[in-house]
């Protein structure tokens, strides 16, 4: 008797095709309902089921952002930037404007109601209840 499919995966769970695959991170939020409703109704998702003291929103490619209440201390501001598909990106830029939020081309936050060009797409910035920075952005970045 052999023991050689004893540990191999079952079928059904996927298995990272690279090294490392981010699934999660941590979103700190004074309000983890409102901030993960705001960034849901951005990106045109939804926001899942409360999972223990998170409340996460599914990217839909596997990643989560996982929204955390920090009421005891200052939340310091993070960067998140979303790829997003070039025909979703004027309907984000709608609902931004829609809900009163200012965009930005750039992440100083000086080039107000502006998109940038950057790598032939186009991006926007914007700071959400919390004061992260969120991007959105139609191409990726070109690293050398």
């Amino acid at each position: 008797m052999t023991h050689a499919h004893a540990h191999a995966p079952h079928a059904t769970t996927p298995q990272p095709s690279a090294v490392a695959r981010l699934d999660h991170t941590v979103v700190y939020a004074s309000d983890r309902r409102r901030s993960a409703e705001f960034l849901a109704s951005v990106l045109g998702l939804e926001v899942s089921a409360p999972f223990g003291p998170f409340l996460p929103v599914d990217l839909g490619n596997g990643v989560t952002l996982d929204y955390y209440a920090l009421t005891d201390e200052p939340i310091q501001s993070q960067h998140y930037a979303f790829l997003v598909a070039e025909d979703a990106f004027d309907g984000m830029i709608d609902r931004l404007t829609a809900a009163g939020v200012t965009y930005y081309a750039d992440p100083h936050h000086t080039e107000a109601g502006q998109v940038n060009r950057l790598f032939g797409g186009r991006g926007a910035y914007f700071e959400d209840p919390d004061g992260h920075n969120m991007e959105i952005m139609t191409r990726p970045y070109v690293r050398p």
